[in-house]
């Protein structure tokens, strides 16, 4: 890695964000598998620690949660039980929050679905929203949130869930759909949210973002993490090139433009300020 130009550098990089795994990115560029996946873990910690000093001063009213499954290693389900010992192996969500109007992702979070990786996605939330105002946010129905949010927002939040409610479907082997959506119920939890903004549209869309940019989380592939290491490094990464370098169609600048984060489209360059 260290004899590869930056060019080369930049281009891997770049393969990894649009959606290509590691062994075409080695394919390609004929650089060794072993090499892009060091790269990467090197970048994306890099894109970890750009994420943490740059997402400051900004405002929004609205905000998304929503998280998504994956795995490192194996599926849960399938786990030894000296597998299940090891932390580091079995299910993990993706928690993501987005602003609603700006399209930014402010935060996220990579770990097991449970209360304490819940309260911690808020905390981080809440740290990037001091000073913001007060906040609408709206989440899928998963019961964590509630104690997360009032722990770390207390009354300074418009809070609400939105459940989805489904068709009862066979999920027989030939089914490769989600079922289909049938409604949706809103609770308010707390505060007076506006009712036209209850809602986690865009940040269930970003999941697709998300699955289509990062290989390790492309449905029915055998593309999946070996290690935690990797999940967290390409989701930071993947995050870093959303945020900064990749112009929203909709928005026609990149969402940190749009959240008045920076006044330009940022490169596969200034992601590797620290990689040598």
């Amino acid at each position: 890695m260290y004899t590869l130009k930056r060019e080369m550098l930049a281009q891997i990089i770049r393969l990894l964000v649009e959606g290509n795994s590691i062994r075409s990115a080695e394919r390609i560029t004929g650089v060794h598998r072993d090499t892009i996946m060091r790269l990467a873990v090197r970048v994306g910690k890099n894109c970890d620690r750009i994420h943490d000093a740059t997402m400051r001063g900004f405002h929004s009213r609205l905000i998304q949660c929503d998280e998504i499954w994956s795995y490192v290693g194996k599926k849960q389900g399938r786990l030894t039980d000296g597998e299940k010992r090891n932390p580091a192996l079995g299910d993990r969500y993706i928690f993501v929050g987005l602003d609603a109007e700006s399209k930014l992702v402010p935060t996220y979070n990579v770990g097991k679905r449970d209360s304490a990786n819940t309260s911690q996605f808020m905390g981080a939330l809440k740290e990037r929203l001091n000073g913001n105002g007060r906040v609408q946010l709206t989440t899928d129905g998963f019961s964590a949130y509630e104690d997360a949010v009032n722990w770390h927002f207390g009354r300074d939040v418009d809070f609400a869930q939105q459940i989805k409610t489904y068709a009862a479907t066979i999920a027989g082997a030939g089914r490769y759909s989600p079922p289909r959506v049938t409604g949706m119920v809103s609770t308010v939890i707390s505060g007076r949210p506006d009712p036209a903004y209850i809602s986690t549209s865009y940040v269930e869309r970003q999941n697709l973002t998300m699955r289509m940019c990062m290989r390790r989380l492309t449905r029915l592939t055998n593309a999946f993490s070996k290690k935690l290491e990797n999940l967290k490094a390409a989701v930071a990464l993947h995050f870093a090139y959303y945020n900064f370098a990749r112009v929203h169609q909709t928005l026609r600048v990149t969402p940190a433009m749009e959240a008045g984060l920076t006044d330009h489209v940022w490169t596969m360059s200034d992601f590797m300020e620290e990689v040598r």
